[in-house]
């Protein structure tokens, strides 16, 4: 039976606004949720070229609130005060720490959504190490463990690695699924997600799709 692999990082709305839905999801279908927490900076500079910036302010105000919010409702999530006022702090050690709990085989599904949680729902700041060491603690693992671990070269390199990985597999943002190489991208397609890991679709989309086609159109310019 397939993994549900799951590139997101630590801070993203909308890995939060699905996550517990992807967990009952996981759990309902049996299937493990294999976490590849990735440097979405660098993810979104790859896909967009002129990244998070040269989105209009009226599409980031709509993308970043209008959209939050209505999903929120939905998914029954709480969701408060807007963007956090630290939402841009660097949240590599939020997100190493997560690489860290999947290298030693831990089941990190509560410990990624704690976080996600505590950030939208009371803005913790994910770069403060006193608060993620209050967010381990709080789902019942080893601080010092994985802040150790976090440090370390071989999470750096998993880390780098995952990035890379969702680069090259033309991964857009966060959160994005794959079900046996089909990718699925943003929590709004959680429901084609359960329908494709009890009746995979007849076709499956392959980044090298996308790269071909921007390949064209650099030649073609």
């Amino acid at each position: 039976m397939p993994d549900i692999e799951y590139f997101y990082a630590a801070h993203s709305a909308f890995a939060y606004l699905g996550s517990a839905r992807l967990m009952k999801i996981a759990n309902a279908a049996g299937r493990r949720i294999v976490h590849r927490p990735m440097n979405l900076s660098e993810v979104v500079a790859a896909a967009y070229p002129t990244g998070f910036s040269g989105r209009s302010k009226a599409h980031r105000a709509y993308y970043f609130g209008r959209e939050i919010e209505r999903w929120a409702e939905y998914r029954g999530v709480s969701v408060k005060g807007g963007i956090p006022s630290n939402h841009g702090n660097d949240i590599t050690l939020a997100n190493s720490i997560l690489v860290a709990g999947t290298l030693q085989n831990q089941n990190i599904d509560r410990l990624a959504y704690s976080m996600m949680e505590a950030h939208w729902k009371d803005h913790a700041d994910l770069s403060d190490k006193a608060t993620l060491v209050h967010l381990i603690e709080s789902v019942g693992f080893d601080a010092e463990s994985l802040l150790h671990a976090a440090m370390t070269q071989e999470v750096k390199a998993a880390y780098e690695e995952n990035t890379a990985e969702a680069i090259e597999r033309s991964v857009f943002g966060s959160p994005t699924y794959f079900i046996d190489d089909d990718m699925f991208y943003g929590q709004d397609h959680l429901e084609l997600v359960e329908r494709a890991l009890q009746q995979p679709f007849a076709k499956k989309w392959s980044g090298t799709e996308s790269r071909d086609t921007a390949h064209s159109v650099r030649k073609s310019n």
